[in-house]
């Protein structure tokens, strides 16, 4: 309940500073995560379109946007806002990262990788790009290197379930059944839900 009014205070602080000065920028910046954070995205979208409309570099406000386009279902939306945020910050890294997944869930492989490797150049730790990068090498037909970047990820990030299960299903398409079933085995020891079916294909290649 706290928490709710302090939400509730912040927000109407913000609004307070747009009435008084309705070019500032960062108060409707501000605004506009606020409610993304509520889950309000047709005011959150106003108060990000308004926040770059009063200041010209707000490219964070383009990488929100290409959130809740996400969350709607709109990858045409979501490539556009981030292209927009490289466009005005061309060192910023998470636009990369996700204009990199946009492409990767539209099936569009080589923009993909493009984007994801331009992402993991600004910033090698990103292990959300390293991972998607993983997948879209796959995707591409070229496992050894997908597992490649899939062991890079996991030297950074050694819990990252997903990583495991991302890597078991590489191994698995490269014919390496050994491989494959440690690496499910190690996503579901740290609590990945594997899918049943790929757990399916691994059980004949189980050693009894």
């Amino acid at each position: 309940m706290k928490k709710q009014d302090n939400i509730r205070k912040f927000i109407n602080k913000q609004k307070r500073l747009i009435a008084e000065n309705p070019e500032c920028a960062t108060a409707h910046y501000n605004l506009g995560v606020a409610l993304m954070d509520q889950g309000k995205f047709d005011e959150a979208i106003e108060a990000f379109e308004e926040s770059i409309e009063a200041g010209g570099r707000m490219f964070e406000s383009f990488v929100n946007l290409g959130y809740i386009y996400f969350k709607e279902g709109d990858l045409e939306k979501v490539v556009k806002a981030n292209l927009r945020a490289i466009e005005i910050e061309p060192g910023y890294a998470r636009g990369y990262s996700n204009l990199g997944f946009a492409y990767l869930q539209m099936g569009k492989t080589g923009e993909a990788i493009e984007a994801l490797e331009k992402a993991l150049e600004l910033n090698p730790r990103i292990v959300q790009a390293m991972c998607n990068l993983a997948n879209a090498y796959l995707q591409k037909g070229d496992i050894d290197k997908s597992i490649e970047i899939n062991r890079k990820m996991l030297e950074i990030a050694p819990d990252f379930s997903l990583g495991y299960n991302n890597l078991a299903n590489a191994y698995y398409f490269k014919g390496d059944f050994d491989e494959a079933i440690k690496n499910c085995d190690k996503a579901l020891e740290l609590g990945f839900e594997v899918h049943p079916d790929f757990l399916k294909l691994l059980e004949p290649h189980r050693k009894k």
